[in-house]
């Protein structure tokens, strides 16, 4: 089972790779982390991503709980949340291709953000079920290069 966890921590040198080191230590992968300073400076919101079972899912909070600059943990997973993800993508393409690149990342609410004789940079954002289809459909230009964020999620209202 998937699993969005929303983590509060405190914005200071050292708590990313504190978390993550946990998770190593335990044994358990994360699918997919962001993390970033929230409204308020002292304070930064993790989405982490993890799949295992209820018992997984209860060690995980147990264990992110332990951690002093850990403020709140809330699995949103059963929640009505927003999540997306977004992802730069450098694709070879030449004058031709431009326009018909361009037709497609509209289709996907993408946008061309880098054009140049050889390949265009395009943006995307979206949850991962539109970001994959994405990607399948720019594979047969070929990917030069691609970055992705992680999942970012809020409960909504």
């Amino acid at each position: 089972m998937r699993h969005v966890l929303s983590a509060l921590v405190q914005n200071q040198p050292g708590v990313l790779a504190h978390i993550s080191g946990m998770f190593a230590s335990r044994g358990f992968n994360i699918d997919s982390l962001a993390v970033g300073e929230t409204e308020t400076p002292e304070f930064s919101r993790m989405t982490i991503v993890i799949r295992g079972d209820d018992a997984v899912l209860e060690q995980v909070r147990k264990q992110l709980a332990k951690i002093l600059t850990v403020v709140k943990v809330q699995d949103i997973s059963a929640m009505n949340y927003v999540e997306r993800d977004l992802m730069l993508v450098k694709v070879k393409a030449n004058a031709a291709q431009r326009v018909e690149i361009a037709q497609l990342a509209e289709t996907f609410r993408g946008r061309l953000v880098d054009i140049s004789p050889d390949n265009v940079v395009i943006e995307l954002c979206g949850v991962e079920g539109k970001v994959q289809p994405f990607i399948d459909l720019m594979r047969p230009y070929g990917i030069i290069e691609l970055a992705r964020t992680g999942r970012i999620a809020l409960v909504r209202g």
